[in-house]
């Protein structure tokens, strides 16, 4: 069994008992269930929030930040999103569509003016890109010798990003258009194209466009630094790494696929707009533009996308994202005003574990 010195579980409480004296509340369904998943796992930490359409119903952390160490998580740390960044850089576009900066359908020579665009791009819009339809093939470009020197980079990230959208668009697609191939150069190039549509850093427009807005305050870029868990390599055993170690993190011009962290309370309220019909920070036409899939696809912009799903009882979108050293798995139910997700700081003990605990908390009995 867990220590209970090593749980952080939000339901956890002593109460008064008459004379038999102060006892332990009997744990939440849910925190049973994150109890239940980090055992089995062996990952240093779990922790799991569950999202309805008025906020935050329901968050624990269990573990620690350290694996060996003795220091608890808490459902107030900083977890690394991974992929599950890629929702937020197609949530910025369409903010940037409905402020009159962004049109839906835009063409890659449009939006990337300044560079040489072979002519096979001609008609291939930055929707293709976020739905991983364009033939644009990670391999092509985003080999391991561009992110190992990414890692050290000196030039600014928007400026590398330019230079990996000038490598991509001067060749013709590697891939098949119109076929789905998941690629994180996809949402560099994304990334890129709203840099020019903003004239700012991708980062710059996330923290004013998009975190400012919603009222995320925790949001950051890289692994979490300070007094925050660790993201942990798989060598045997779960390794910690430290934010400053090479390494720690994909470089940092893969922002827009998948560098952010902030608390899951905070990333609730960024999911919450796909259980309001957009919040009124967009409109339910843009939300539907992102959440609703090519004909006959099952991927919309940075969600997997399942019309009658039997984990929700309906519609349901759901992502993972992870680094290799962090894992976080979501599920959206729209229908059912409902989302859950599940995260790990290690990504090879953990992943699996995200994957159950976020299937158990959004169901009906979660």
């Amino acid at each position: 069994m867990l220590d209970r010195r090593r749980l952080m579980l939000g339901a956890a409480a002593l109460t008064a008992a008459g004379a038999a004296g102060p006892v332990l509340a009997t744990p939440s369904p849910r925190d049973a269930a994150l109890a239940e998943a980090l055992e089995r796992s062996g990952a240093p930490a779990l922790a799991g929030a569950v999202i309805g359409r008025e906020g935050l119903i329901w968050s624990g952390a269990a573990g620690v930040r350290i694996a060996g160490g003795e220091d608890a998580v808490t459902d107030q740390d900083l977890w690394h999103l991974g992929s599950n960044t890629k929702a937020m850089t197609a949530m910025l576009y369409g903010r940037l569509v409905e402020d009159g900066l962004a049109r839906w359908g835009a063409t890659l020579p449009e939006l990337f003016p300044d560079l040489e665009v072979d002519a096979a791009w001609a008609e291939t819009t930055l929707e293709d890109l976020m739905a991983h339809r364009a033939g644009l093939l990670d391999a092509a470009v985003l080999d391991m010798p561009t992110r190992v020197a990414g890692l050290s980079d000196p030039r600014p990230v928007d400026e590398q990003r330019t230079d990996l959208a000038r490598r991509a668009l001067a060749a013709p697609p590697t891939g098949e258009p119109g076929v789905f191939a998941y690629g994180n150069l996809n949402y560099v190039l994304a990334g890129a194209a709203i840099e020019r549509l903003t004239g700012t850093t991708w980062e710059d427009a996330m923290r004013a466009r998009l975190f400012q807005p919603l009222g995320i305050t925790s949001a950051g870029f890289g692994p979490p630094v300070g007094d925050q868990p660790r993201g942990h390599m798989n060598l045997g055993g779960p390794v910690p790494v430290e934010p400053d170690q090479p390494g720690s993190d994909n470089p940092p011009f893969m922002g827009p696929a998948g560098t952010a962290h902030m608390t899951l309370a905070d990333y609730g309220r960024f999911l919450a707009l796909f259980l309001t019909d957009g919040g009124g920070f967009v409109t339910r036409e843009t939300l539907a533009r992102l959440t609703t899939p090519p004909e006959g696809a099952d991927y919309a912009l940075g969600w997997a996308v399942a019309a009658n799903s039997p984990l929700t009882g309906g519609p349901m979108l759901a992502h993972e994202g992870s680094n290799t050293m962090w894992h976080v798995t979501t599920v959206v139910a729209p229908a059912r005003g409902l989302a859950a997700v599940a995260a790990s700081n290690d990504h090879g003990r953990g992943g699996g574990a995200t994957q159950g605990l976020a299937a158990r908390l959004i169901r009906p009995e979660g």
